[in-house]
């Protein structure tokens, strides 16, 4: 994708001014070298055909957005990292001086506005029921990226600043929140450094968004998706083809099982009450990645990676509802195992993905999550979550197709079998038909279902106090939806910014209208529609990197 630099008389100053007053003048010191001078640097490892980056774009819904589901922030998207990284790997020549790599400044962002409406002209909602459904029915978010990059000559080294800010749904110009309030997060902010002492070594420190190969339709990263405060170490082999990376970090949501704070009497016999953290523990999470990529032909390939995760918690004591009575907390821990099978043509972003992961104990409710139903020793011993996903894109004269899907089975610590564990799956697939290189039409279709555990059923009105046994919930639908689309920057699935006019019909069976409170309007129709605007963009911060 594209790069903006921000460069250059009265345009480069007022742009610096604005990016430094959004983002803080940290990042607005004197560049180490001269703005605008191509400098040479040391060939930097590139990502091999169909990896994105461990950063790649995207975003919450980030919904995320998401949440994310996890991700909440209107999660991400990152079309343009699986684009940019399969094209075909170049040969290379030992006696051919690297490509020069600016220095300076670099703004770019990724982003999705969405305007809808039902079918009675309501706010056009997210009906899927599965944990990760079909993105165009997500909502707005941007994403905007500020990169400083620099090539140290002294030591041949090249440095990245790397913040990015992300704002969330809803909008001003959408429910007139005053003051002018703002659902912003901050994704980004860490420091990374290659080729430092040793030639394809990069190290990392800060908070990042820590990932790898996405599933574009269902707008999630399905091996490994991480947010944590720390950093990692990568090493890419001479021949750009392996690496191995690793990393480290913290995080301690604001949930109970983590956080409790609780007034008591102040030191020294001083007058009123002071505010203790009586439980207070964070998560240390590590992870562990290997990727080998075998070149088949001209442009293709096949590639592989193994992956893992350590969960470590704690012991710790909290207040129960009880005044008086505390309650300990157990030390806790988790893991995750997983792999990855990539073949791609390296021609038109042609690719299959197929993930495999399983987590096990605290690491099966994911970074953020606290276990609601635990193990009698109080821990998340025995949770456990499988989950199979593919991703796939095929592009061949006017005619693209794209298609996404998973099955995943959770179970939670707690030995009985209910509403908390789950099977579900979801399949999506999205042809698309160019008529013109700046536009065409796609239609989309997927099937999603899920099956619950035991769940009660209502009181017999003629039996008071009278219950039959509980039962297992089934539900699913079915969506078609239709998208004409403009794509200014030409023909292909990935290409961005892509305007789009939206008509998804939804029909729910009755165990999907049951998932609903009472009263919800999705809890009452069996068929909806979703009518809307959508606009996706992604330009690139730095090039380099």
């Amino acid at each position: 994708m594209p790069s903006t630099r921000l460069a250059g008389g009265r345009g480069w100053a007022s742009a610096r001014n604005l990016v430094c007053a959004l983002l803080g003048a940290a990042l607005c010191v004197a560049p180490a070298v001269v703005h605008g001078q191509p400098l040479p640097t040391p060939a930097t490892p590139t990502p091999s055909p169909g990896e994105a980056p461990a950063d790649a774009t995207a975003p919450p819904s980030e919904a995320p957005a998401a949440a994310p589901a996890p991700d909440a922030g209107g999660a991400g998207y990152a079309a343009a990292a699986i684009a940019s990284s399969q094209q075909p790997q170049q040969k290379e020549d030992p006696s051919t001086p690297p490509a020069p790599a600016e220095s300076g400044f670099f703004f770019g962002g990724v982003g999705r506005a969405v305007a809808a409406t039902d079918g009675e002209l309501g706010p056009g909602r997210d009906a899927d029921i599965v944990w990760r459904g079909s993105r165009l029915d997500e909502s707005t978010f941007v994403q905007m990226d500020l990169e400083r990059q620099d090539y140290w000559e002294s030591t041949g080294a090249t440095t990245r600043v790397a913040v990015r800010l992300v704002v969330d749904a809803p909008v001003l110009h959408y429910n007139n929140a005053r003051p002018w309030n703002i659902n912003m997060s901050l994704r980004n902010a860490f420091v990374e450094e290659r080729d430092l002492g040793v030639k394809g070594l990069s190290v990392w420190i800060g908070s990042r968004l820590y990932r790898g190969d996405n599933s574009e339709l269902l707008d999630f990263w399905p091996l490994d998706w991480l947010n944590t405060l720390g950093g990692g170490v990568r090493y890419d082999l001479p021949s750009k083809r392996t690496y191995f990376a690793a990393h480290a970090g913290i995080n301690r949501p604001l949930t109970p099982y983590y956080l409790q704070t609780v007034d008591r009497a102040p030191a020294l016999n001083q007058p009123g009450t002071a505010t203790v953290n009586l439980l207070d523990r964070q998560r240390l999470i590590t992870s562990f990645k290997a990727s080998h990529t075998v070149p088949v032909g001209e442009k293709g390939g096949v590639k592989g990676v193994l992956y893992g995760e350590l969960h470590q918690m704690p012991s710790g004591t909290r207040e129960t509802a009880e005044a008086g009575v505390s309650e300990s907390l157990p030390r806790d821990s988790g893991y995750v195992i997983g792999a990855q099978v990539s073949p791609f043509t390296g021609v038109n972003n042609g690719h299959l993905h197929l993930f495999l992961r399983y987590a096990g104990d605290l690491a099966a409710h994911g970074e953020f999550g606290s276990p609601s139903q635990p193990a009698p020793d109080g821990t998340a011993s025995g949770a456990h979550e499988l989950m199979f996903t593919m991703s796939a894109n095929y592009e061949t004269g006017p005619l693209g197709l794209m298609a996404s899907g998973y099955v995943r089975s959770f179970r939670n610590a707690s030995e009985p079998f209910d509403f908390a564990d789950l099977d579900e799956g979801i399949l999506v697939v999205r042809p698309h038909y160019f008529l013109r290189d700046w536009g065409g039409i796609a239609v989309e279709a997927s099937y999603q279902a899920q099956r619950r555990g035991r769940v009660p059923p209502p009181a017999d009105p003629a039996a008071p106090g009278a219950r039959a046994a509980a039962s297992h919930h089934s539900a699913s639908l079915v969506r078609f939806g239709l998208v004409p689309f403009l794509n200014a920057a030409g023909r292909g699935d990935f290409k961005r910014p892509q305007f789009r006019f939206i008509w998804l019909v939804t029909r729910r069976d009755e165990g999907a209208k049951a998932l609903y409170p009472q009263d919800d309007v999705f809890s009452q129709r069996t068929w909806e529609h979703f009518i809307g605007l959508n606009v996706e963009w992604n330009i690139k911060a730095s090039p380099a990197f």
